[in-house]
C-alpha cells in the first residue's frame, strides 16, 4: 500500500489587499499571522504527522534494510537468484527472509551474515564452479542431486530435492581430501546444483519465520568408512565444509540423514555442535542402517517419495548413478 501524501495548498501572493501588513515596531508575539501562513502551518504539521505514522517501507523494514545492504555490496547474486527489489521480487524476498530466520530475527546478525555471504560469493564464484570440471578419479560417485516432483502440483511442497554424499565411495583419502580447497569447491558445486533444482529464481510464494518450503534434504552415507576416523585430512575437510555451509547457505536444510553410521564416527557430530546452531542440530538424524531411510518421508507432499529412493536406501527407484546428477567430472 502506498503512503498518502498530504500536500500544502499553493501559497497566495505575499501582498494582497485583504491581508494588511503589520506596521510599526510591534513585538514578534503581537505580529499578525496571515490566513495563508496559518493554512501552510497546518498542512506542514499534517504532512509531518502523516510521515511519522507511515514511514517509508524502504527505509525501515528489516527486509528493506537487508536489500539496501545487498545493493551496496556490489555483488548481485545469491543462490542463482539475481537480487532485485524485494517489494516486487519474491525470490529476493525469500532469500533475505532466510537470513533473518537463520538469526532468529536479529537484524544486526542477519546483516553481518548476508554481508559475509555476498563477499564470499564474489570471491569464490559458486556459479562458475557448477561449470568447472573436477577430477573423476578423486570425486566419481561421491555426490549426487536427485529431485522428486508431485505430478500436477504447482506448490513448492510438491517438489523434494536431495543431495547425497557417498563417502564410502572414496578411493583415496589423500586424493579426495588432500587438497582442501579443491574438495570445498566440489562440495559447493554439488550444493549449487541442488539449488538450481530448487529453482528459487522462479518461486512465487513468500516465506515467513514459520513457513518455508524451500529447503533440501541431505543424505550422508558413511558405509565402509570407519577407517576415516584417524584421518586429519577428513577432519579438516569436515570442519571447513560445516563452517562454509553454516555461513553461506542458511535455512536451506530440511532434514539431514547420516546413514550407515559406525559408532566411531562421533567426531563428525563434535564438529557440527561447534559450528552449527542448536535448532539445526535437531534436524540431524543418524541411522545405523541405510535401508531404513525410505521410511522417513511419509509426511512429504510428494506421493510415495520413499519408494522413489534407490533400493539400497529402502526404496524401489533406480540407483543414484542413474537418477542423480552431480558436478562435471573428467
Amino acid at each position: 500500500m502506498s503512503d498518502v501524501e498530504v500536500k500544502p495548498h499553493d501559497a497566495a501572493p505575499a501582498d494582497t489587499p485583504s491581508e494588511p501588513k503589520a506596521t510599526g515596531d510591534a513585538h514578534p508575539s503581537q505580529t499578525s499571522v496571515t490566513p495563508t501562513a496559518q493554512v501552510n502551518q497546518v498542512n506542514q504539521e499534517a504532512t509531518t504527522a502523516t510521515s511519522a505514522a507511515n514511514p517509508p517501507p524502504n527505509e525501515t523494514t528489516p527486509i528493506a534494510q537487508l536489500w539496501s545492504l545487498a545493493q551496496a555490496a556490489g555483488h548481485p547474486e545469491i543462490w542463482g537468484v539475481t537480487l532485485a527489489d524485494p517489494e516486487n521480487h519474491i525470490p529476493t524476498r525469500i532469500i533475505l527472509q532466510k537470513y533473518l530466520n537463520a538469526n532468529d530475527g536479529d537484524l544486526a546478525r542477519a546483516k553481518d551474515q548476508l554481508s559475509k555471504t555476498l563477499e564470499w560469493r564474489a570471491k569464490i564464484k559458486p556459479l562458475d564452479l557448477v561449470k568447472k570440471v573436477f577430477s573423476k578419479p578423486k570425486f566419481e560417485a561421491l555426490g549426487y542431486v536427485t529431485t522428486y516432483v508431485e505430478e500436477g502440483s504447482s506448490e513448492p511442497e510438491g517438489k523434494e530435492v536431495f543431495t547425497w554424499n557417498i563417502y564410502g565411495g572414496v578411493k583415496s583419502i589423500d586424493e579426495t581430501f588432500g587438497k582442501l580447497e579443491e574438495f570445498i569447491e566440489w562440495r559447493v558445486a554439488l550444493m549449487e546444483i541442488a539449488l538450481q533444482e530448487l529453482a528459487l529464481s522462479s518461486a512465487t510464494k513468500p516465506i515467513t519465520a514459520d513457513y518455508d518450503p524451500y529447503k533440501i534434504f541431505q543424505v550422508h552415507d558413511y558405509k565402509s568408512i570407519s577407517f576415516l576416523r584417524q584421518s586429519p585430512q577428513v577432519k579438516s575437510a569436515s570442519s571447513e565444509t560445516i563452517k562454509v555451509f553454516a555461513q553461506n547457505y542458511p535455512e536451506l536444510l530440511k532434514e539431514k540423514f547420516f546413514v550407515n553410521v559406525p559408532a566411531i564416527m562421533g567426531f563428525v557430530y563434535t564438529f557440527m555442535k561447534m559450528f552449527v546452531a542448536p535448532k539445526t542440530i535437531k534436524k540431524f538424524h543418524p541411522m545405523a542402517n541405510g535401508m531404513n531411510l525410505a521410511r522417513e518421508f511419509g509426511e512429504s507432499k510428494v506421493s510415495n517419495l520413499g519408494e522413489r529412493l534407490p533400493a539400497n536406501y529402502g526404496g524401489k527407484g533406480a540407483e543414484l548413478a542413474e537418477q542423480g546428477k552431480g558436478p562435471l567430472l573428467e
